[in-house]
């Protein structure tokens, strides 16, 4: 097997398994799931078009990782120029999607609490956290998914955990 059709093989088997993680990562940073699967699926397209440029099968999950936060990052970017120029009237960080029986059966208001207070934070904070704790990455994959040190990864991770106790109400 030739290493176009090993990466290839790679990018299928990263869409199949990790797929439904991806969005709910995306969703954590934009905040609704049409936008989130449109990032996610922005994603594999891309790939598609540059299949013998892509990393090893080793890196191809850690890279797709953080071209979903990259495209994340861009719809938020696109929806603060949008806010700026008066185009939509008011955006938060996490626009909640329409309430569904079964998502308010699975989301408990403690839940709603964390991801409320998530959202106020730095974006680099909500990214280190969101990878951190909801991605279960070490501090190496972060740092390599950011493009940070693992110190930076550390200290952040603090910081925006601090933060997170603070606005909770909760002792650190």
């Amino acid at each position: 097997m030739g290493q176009t059709e090993l990466v290839t093989a790679s990018v299928a088997a990263v869409f199949r398994t990790y797929h439904d993680d991806l969005v709910r990562l995306a969703v954590l940073f934009v905040g609704d799931q049409p936008t989130a699967e449109d990032v996610v699926q922005d994603v594999y397209v891309k790939m598609h078009a540059r299949w013998s440029k892509l990393p090893g099968p080793d890196e191809v999950l850690p890279y797709v990782r953080a071209a979903v936060l990259n495209g994340s990052r861009s719809v938020l970017r696109r929806r603060s120029l949008a806010h700026r120029v008066g185009v939509l009237q008011r955006v938060s960080a996490i626009v909640p999607p329409l309430p569904s029986a079964e998502s308010e059966a699975i989301l408990s208001e403690d839940r709603r609490r964390v991801l409320a207070a998530l959202a106020g934070l730095s974006r680099r904070r909500r990214e280190v956290l969101v990878l951190r704790y909801y991605l279960g990455l070490s501090e190496a994959e972060i740092a390599a998914v950011l493009g940070v040190s693992a110190g930076t990864v550390k200290s952040t991770a603090a910081r925006g955990l601090a933060a997170l106790a603070r606005e909770l109400g909760e002792e650190a």
